[in-house]
């Protein structure tokens, strides 16, 4: 079965609710359309409900994540903080989250002895992880600062190299053992202390934030249920899509292909899909034109690593940076064709990559009045700036 270009741009459209006529109804809807919805950036997980959502309010997503909690964050493929479905934790815990811890883990025990905070790091991580949970047991949620501040089992900075560049500072080694705990699942970020653009994040117990401590699955059954709602999302996609978005390795990619009894379709590219098994034919019905506007890092834009059925490959240094860090972007119909940037007042402007019709500029500039009115004058930044959020011109 062969796979054209322009069915997986359709698909793409319906799947991931960014077709007018796709979109959907709550936050949670997004979450589970996507899989995973990328939260490095805290002002990502909103814009891209935003995207996904018909009337999405800010209210509406905080209202998920600290409320309702059926959104949670969690520290997983690729060491990226992702905004999850509840109901996928189990998954990720028992793979790709305990993947992540484990090589933190060896890391920051490295670290501890390297920097003489500890003879033993192993042993330090050990003391500062049972203080941790002590004095979070009863369901407090504190920052990182309060619990430097309350616990001295947390004391410890990093040396600077007295040849190294002058940003090289000490830091303290209590953050990263946080970010530890949350990849074993033991403790998770709770509310937030500041705006929504913004992360300042209290840390409590895992099973005090949901009630009960997710059932983990085993690392076989997690990557396959991952690999599953992967290609529900994003099929069909090439093994090396699938490698790079989960961060694991062909080995365990290659056996939960197998398990899920994955089937391979022909690309245009020429190049072997995998989809899920009865979806490997085209859908029948086909939407009309569409546009949208994507945050920096969303997950329609880092879902794949063989982008060229949706970016022209010239144009990806502009909007991408070199560790393939996605910008914001402006799709027609399924393909990039440009960024979007804000205004000191708000409003969104959108930046072509190409020559587009006075119609395609119309269209790009519903979207961003839609998602200027999102914004409601609030302005955000963003570490991930492509070349062409910054001002820089394509050759």
């Amino acid at each position: 079965m062969r796979f054209s270009d322009e069915a997986r741009r359709s698909r793409l459209a319906r799947r991931h609710a960014l077709h007018p006529e796709a979109r959907l109804d709550d936050p949670l809807a997004a979450a589970n359309a996507m899989t995973a919805l990328h939260a490095t950036e805290p002002p990502s997980v909103h814009l891209a409900v935003a995207a996904r959502v018909q009337g999405a309010t800010v209210e509406a997503v905080e209202q998920s994540l600290y409320a309702d909690r059926s959104i949670v964050k969690q520290l997983a493929m690729r060491r990226t903080l992702f905004a999850v479905p509840r109901d996928l934790l189990p998954a990720l815990l028992g793979s790709s989250s305990a993947r992540v811890a484990a090589q933190q883990r060896a890391v920051i025990t490295k670290d501890l002895e390297k920097h003489g905070v500890a003879v033993d790091g192993a042993a330090w991580i050990s003391r500062a992880s049972a203080a941790v949970l002590d004095r979070l047991a009863d369901g407090t949620a504190l920052s990182a600062k309060q619990l430097r501040a309350e616990l001295p089992e947390l004391e410890g900075r990093t040396t600077p190299d007295p040849n190294a560049k002058r940003w090289d500072v000490p830091t303290s080694f209590a953050p990263r053992l946080l970010t530890l705990l949350g990849a074993e699942g033991l403790i998770v970020r709770g509310g937030n202390e500041g705006h929504w653009r913004t992360s300042r994040p209290t840390w409590t117990r895992m099973e005090r934030w949901l009630g009960a401590a997710p059932e983990r699955l085993t690392a076989r059954v997690g990557w396959a249920e991952l690999v599953r709602r992967y290609l529900a999302s994003f099929g069909p996609a090439t093994e090396a899509d699938i490698v790079w978005w989960l961060g694991s390795t062909k080995g365990a990619v290659r056996q939960a292909l197998a398990d899920i009894a994955a089937t391979t379709v022909e690309l245009e590219s020429g190049s072997a899909g995998f989809v899920l098994p009865g979806d490997e034919t085209e859908d029948a019905d086909t939407l009309d034109e569409w546009a949208a506007l994507l945050p920096v890092l969303d997950p329609t834009v880092m879902g794949w690593k063989e982008r060229g059925f949706y970016l022209e490959p010239a144009h990806a240094p502009y909007l991408f940076d070199t560790n393939g860090n996605g910008g914001t972007t402006a799709w027609l119909d399924g393909r990039i064709v440009g960024c979007w940037v804000q205004a000191d007042d708000g409003r969104v402007r959108v930046i072509p990559t190409e020559a587009l019709t006075a119609r395609d500029l119309s269209r790009l500039q519903v979207e961003a009045d839609r998602l200027t009115e999102f914004f409601d004058g609030v302005v955000i930044s963003s570490v991930y700036k492509s070349q062409q959020m910054k001002g820089q011109r394509l050759p």
